[in-house]
C-alpha cells in the first residue's frame, strides 16, 4: 500500500515530511557557487593577461591545439564571463541553473585540459575545482532547493 495519499499528508493524516536538507548539501550548492566565482575571475584574469601581452605565455612547439595565445585570451575571458553568470544564477535554487553550472563547469575543465601546456599547474587545479564544482551540484535537487530558498516548485 502506498505511503503517501496526497502530496501533503501521510496516509495517517500526518503532514508529509518534507525534503531533507543536509548541511552537506546547501554547503555544497554555495561552495559551488563560491568556487565558480574563483574559477571565472581567474579565467578572465588569465585571458586579459593572454590578451594584454602575447609573450606572456610561451608558445608550445609541437603541440596539435597550438593556437595563438591572444586567441586562447579571448576564450578565456568568455568562458570566465559564463562562469561567473552561472554561479551567481546558482542561488535562484531553479533545476536549471544547476543544470548550466553542470554544463559550464564541464567545459571549464575541457578548456582547461586543452590549456594544460601553457599554464599546467594552474590548469589543473582549475581541472580539480571543476570536478568538485560538478560532484557539489549533482548531490542537490529541485525539492531542497524549494525548502531552502522558497524556489517555486
Amino acid at each position: 500500500m502506498a505511503d503517501r495519499t496526497s502530496t501533503e499528508q501521510n496516509q495517517y493524516g500526518a503532514p508529509a515530511p518534507g525534503p531533507r536538507i543536509t548541511p552537506l548539501l546547501l554547503g555544497g550548492v554555495v561552495f559551488a557557487a563560491c568556487m565558480m566565482t574563483i574559477i571565472g575571475l581567474y579565467q578572465v584574469i588569465v585571458g586579459m593577461a593572454a590578451i594584454i601581452d602575447d609573450s606572456f605565455y610561451q608558445d608550445v612547439p609541437n603541440y596539435p591545439y597550438d593556437y595563438d595565445v591572444n586567441y586562447w585570451g579571448w576564450v578565456h575571458m568568455g568562458f570566465g564571463i559564463v562562469v561567473l553568470a552561472a554561479a551567481f544564477s546558482l542561488f535562484s535554487g531553479k533545476t536549471w541553473a544547476r543544470v548550466v553550472g553542470i554544463v559550464v563547469a564541464s567545459l571549464s575543465a575541457l578548456e582547461n585540459f586543452f590549456f594544460t601546456p601553457y599554464y599546467p599547474v594552474w590548469s589543473v587545479i582549475i581541472i580539480a575545482l571543476d570536478v568538485l564544482v560538478i560532484w557539489s551540484l549533482t548531490g542537490y535537487g529541485h525539492s531542497q532547493a524549494h525548502k531552502a530558498y522558497g524556489a517555486p516548485l
